[in-house]
């Protein structure tokens, strides 16, 4: 599979003053694989490969101290193979089940900052909150599902995908519509790398249905290693009340019946830092940083991946699938729920929304992103421009916002009258470029 971030690991082993690489992640995204891939391909020498978690008996390099030199040499004998510096990766996999491993990579970067290192590992959050973190002595990258561009790779529409790297433009009919097309199996078959390869090869979206009840089940087998520090049946309830609930506001009592407030947030709390779903935060005044009028109490969420979402939800494929409007399956959800999934793939993250609750009236626009200092509002809306009553408040309340962008199923359109730009959903990804 073509990942994008590939280029971004190309670019990191060729830094001057290069530091270890974590990658970050949701289990089952493409991590290993990806490393793997670029290793293999990148370097003149050899890739060494550390599974801490497969080989718990490794953990023991690190328990001594941490000595580079020391550990290198432990580590050539176990892999029988030598380490050489300059030329050969050296790739700790699984490094959250290890945290003295986590806490060495500062010394990789003092001591032989020669030496190209990667690790990667799911749940790390979790093992971030028993050590000190290297902080300033690590470069971190996070990897999502496969983005709708990615996905387009994968299936074997190459001409398609490269259409959506150019800057937009209005499309013939038949392309977009084939683009459209594409965007509705991507709803369903989704982004994780083994439910998209399940389909290329088959054709067929129930495989990767398979494939989504198993990794389902798999995050929630992982529900044991948070204990005791959430109730299971409580996360369980989250999870699937979260991804039923795309684009609207969470309430924390209405996520699961049964338990307290309390416990129903630290149940949400695990899942987000597990990285099932992140908080989309509401900003009012919508100034940047957002993060700096971001509301404590008042925010979305965004599923890790689509088709994840839509097997929790156990929507009726047969009737949503069959709709022509993108927008109206599921409510509306799905498409929110794509367009935050692809900007995050695109590295906004985190992501944000405005939204005004007066006496008189409420507004809410979709998404925020930020381009040049200054707030761009993302409407996921079907309908003419006379109908975006609350981007057109945004935009009259905000005037030094550059403009609006309202992405549908309608072709790619420009109303500069009203600083609107329609965009088809399939351009969601690049709306980080300048338009």
């Amino acid at each position: 599979m073509k990942r994008i971030i590939r280029q971004q690991l190309v670019d990191w082993k060729n830094q001057k003053h290069r530091k270890p690489l974590i990658l970050r992640g949701a289990r089952q995204v493409g991590k290993t694989w990806s490393v793997m891939s670029f290793g293999n391909e990148s370097f003149d020498g050899s890739v060494h490969l550390v599974d801490l978690e497969k080989h718990p008996d490794w953990h023991a390099v690190f328990e001594k101290d941490l000595d580079v030199r020391r550990i290198i040499s432990e580590l050539e004998f176990l892999l029988n193979s030598s380490i050489k510096p300059g030329q050969d990766l050296l790739f700790f996999d699984e490094i959250q089940s290890c945290p003295r491993a986590l806490m060495a990579l500062r010394y990789f970067y003092e001591d032989m900052p020669e030496l190209h290192v990667i690790a990667a590992g799911s749940l790390l959050e979790f093992a971030l909150k028993d050590i000190s973190f290297p902080v300033g002595r690590v470069q971190t990258f996070t990897m999502h599902p496969l983005s709708f561009v990615e996905f387009l790779h994968a299936v074997g529409k190459p001409g398609q995908a490269e259409l959506l790297t150019q800057p937009p433009q209005k499309l013939s009919d038949t392309v977009h519509q084939a683009l459209l097309d594409g965007v509705r199996t991507y709803m369903f078959v989704g982004g994780m790398p083994e439910c998209v390869q399940r389909y290329a090869e088959s054709g067929k979206m129930r495989d990767a249905f398979t494939v989504q009840a198993d990794l389902i089940n798999t995050f929630r087998q992982d529900f044991l290693k948070y204990a005791p520090l959430a109730d299971k049946q409580c996360l369980n309830a989250v999870l699937t009340s979260v991804a039923g609930r795309a684009g609207q506001q969470i309430k924390y009592a209405r996520l699961a019946e049964g338990f307290s407030n309390p416990t129903i947030k630290k149940a949400f709390n695990l899942l987000a830092m597990a990285r099932l779903f992140q908080k989309v935060g509401s900003v009012n005044p919508p100034v940047i940083p957002f993060g700096a009028s971001v509301s404590e109490t008042i925010f979305k969420t965004v599923m890790l991946d689509i088709g994840l979402m839509q097997q929790l939800c156990h929507l009726p494929v047969n009737v949503e699938f069959s709709k022509t409007d993108l927008l109206s399956i599921y409510e509306g959800g799905m498409a929110e729920q794509f367009v935050g999934q692809e900007l995050m793939a695109a590295g906004q993250h985190p992501l944000y929304y405005w939204s005004r609750d007066s006496k008189s009236s409420t507004a809410e626009v979709d998404y925020l992103i930020a381009q040049n200092g200054l707030s761009i509002p993302v409407e996921v809306k079907s309908g003419a421009a006379g109908r975006l009553k609350s981007l057109h408040l945004f935009l009259k309340q905000y005037p030094h916002s550059p403009g609006g962008i309202v992405l549908s199923c309608a072709p790619y359109a420009e109303l500069p009258e009203q600083k609107l730009t329609f965009l088809p959903l399939y351009y969601a990804y690049g709306l980080i470029r300048p338009l």
